[in-house]
Parts: structure tokens; C-alpha cells; sequence
């Protein structure tokens, strides 16, 4: 078993996304990304140094529609290894107006991914996509849904085929597919 070969933990990576009302139409999705390393190191240019938060990143985006769409996106960095890091805060602005649907990743890792922008941002976006169908639909859940608000589109674009539970040949999207027919 792994847990007893475990030794001295080294690093924590934290990642932490929350959804928020805000006081136009849609949500807000905050990320924030954080990297502790726990032990002294070395860089790779040889300089020594002591433990330490090496990445804090937070990434707010205001999300909203039928498809969800990123309307607004910003950046910040309290914490990063080198300054030029903050100069990929901006490439950010690229993924405003794109859709949180099917291919989602693809195009982030398209578009701002590799030497295009930041790994540690372009992790945190994919990351926030899964949270921002969550907070949406605990945004919409707060009160009772009616079948017919919630439309086949919506399952089929946010929920069918994203896990077991959600196959479309499965009950669950069987048991919508019977509901809305009734209605």
C-alpha cells in the first residue's frame, strides 16, 4: 500500500473555486490556485531558498446563458515565481465569450495553453468550467425548478455522457426523456 511508504510531504497544491450571485445577471466563479513548497530548494539556476508559497492565482469569471459563456474574465497574481509571470495574466482575456460546453478543455488549451499563456492559469480555467455547470445550477436549483424550464438542450449540453450516472442510455436521461414528455 502507498499510504505507508508516505514520507516528509514536500508541496501542497490547493486549489479552491467558489460561486457567488453577483449583481448582474449570471454568477461569478472564483478560482484560487495556490502552491506551498514545505522544504528549502533550489531553483533551477542553482540559487538557494527556503519554504514558500511559489504560485497564489485567482481567476474570477462572470458566467452566464444558455450555453454558459464567459461575459467577463480577471486576473490575479499575489504570488509567482518570476515577474514576467504576470505578463500572461492578460492572455486571458482571449477565452471572454467562450462557451463552457463540450470541447470546453480543448479550446483553453488551444488558445492559451503551452507557450500561448500560463500552465498554472490554463489549470485553473479547466478547473473552474466543471465548477461553473455546479454554481450554475445551485444558482437555479435555490428555488423550484419545473420540468419545463430546464430543457433537453441543457441536459444534453452540461450532463449526458459527462459520467455513469448521466449516460444517455442510462435512467437517468431515460427518466428526464419520460418527465418531459409528460409535460
Amino acid at each position: 500500500m502507498l499510504e505507508k511508504r508516505k514520507g516528509e510531504k514536500i508541496h501542497i497544491r490547493d486549489i479552491e473555486i467558489s460561486t457567488y450571485t453577483c449583481d448582474v445577471e449570471g454568477i461569478i466563479v472564483e478560482g484560487i490556485l495556490k502552491d506551498d513548497r514545505l522544504t528549502p530548494y533550489y531553483t533551477i539556476m542553482g540559487e538557494s531558498k527556503p519554504p514558500a508559497t511559489i504560485h497564489h492565482m485567482i481567476i474570477r469569471m462572470l458566467v452566464n446563458g444558455e450555453p454558459l459563456t464567459i461575459q467577463d474574465i480577471e486576473v490575479e497574481m499575489p504570488c509567482s515565481p518570476r515577474e514576467q509571470c504576470r505578463e500572461t495574466m492578460e492572455f486571458l482575456n482571449s477565452i471572454k465569450g467562450m462557451t463552457i460546453s463540450s470541447g470546453f478543455t480543448e479550446k483553453v488549451k488551444k488558445t492559451i495553453g503551452g507557450n500561448k499563456g500560463c500552465a498554472h492559469l490554463t489549470t485553473l480555467v479547466i478547473s473552474m468550467a466543471a465548477a461553473a455547470v455546479q454554481g450554475f445550477w445551485s444558482y437555479y436549483a435555490r428555488k423550484p425548478i419545473s420540468s419545463d424550464k430546464i430543457s433537453l438542450g441543457i441536459i444534453k449540453q452540461h450532463l449526458v455522457d459527462t459520467c455513469w450516472l448521466w449516460r444517455k442510455d442510462g435512467p437517468f436521461i431515460t427518466n428526464f426523456n419520460e418527465l418531459s414528455n409528460k409535460s
